[in-house]
């Protein structure tokens, strides 16, 4: 916080927030490396994607974040909006059998205007009534989609979550 957001003071003094996003030589090194692999990478991630969709896509209550016409997504990290009523399981009911299994998934970011840091700030909707961002918080769960997961280890992914989808009368 040396200089960021400081205040004209002769002493340091900081009456707001303030970000240092400055990068150390070490840091500028590790990313301009990564930057040699990053579309393997992201061509890794855009197959488990794939492969998610494949066995899930057509699942009514299930919906996997589409491309946008003219664009390529990148998949860092493959998310999946549960609708309970149809699929007749929650989002955390689908961690935690994953988790039993002991793979990790979780549900996607709390918004900033449910955290305690944020308690009574003031925050806008999409529209009256709705908030998306808590919508995606209540049915969304970040699967697991890192660039060196292999075949096999989606698979059981794969399994668990057809296991549940079979146990509900809903035919993978």
């Amino acid at each position: 916080l040396a200089t960021q957001a400081r205040d004209p003071a002769p002493h340091y003094q900081h009456s707001e927030l303030g970000y240092n996003y400055r990068m150390s030589n070490i840091l500028a090194g590790v990313g301009r490396a990564q930057l040699e692999v990053l579309d393997e990478r992201v061509h890794a991630r855009r197959v488990i994607f794939d492969r998610y969709v494949e066995a899930f896509g057509d699942i009514d209550g299930f919906e996997f974040m589409p491309d946008l016409e003219g664009f390529k997504h990148n998949r860092w990290l493959t998310t999946l909006t549960i609708d309970p009523e149809k699929v007749g399981f929650t989002p955390m009911e689908l961690i935690d059998a994953l988790s039993a299994e002991n793979i990790e998934a979780r549900p996607v970011w709390k918004p900033l205007h449910l955290q305690p840091l944020f308690e009574g700030a003031k925050y806008y909707t999409h529209e009256e009534g709705r908030s998306v961002s808590y919508e995606l918080f209540d049915n969304g769960v970040c699967l697991p989609s890192g660039s060196n997961m292999t075949i096999e280890q989606q698979e059981r992914v794969i399994h668990i979550i057809g296991k549940m989808l079979k146990a509900k009368s809903l035919h993978v």
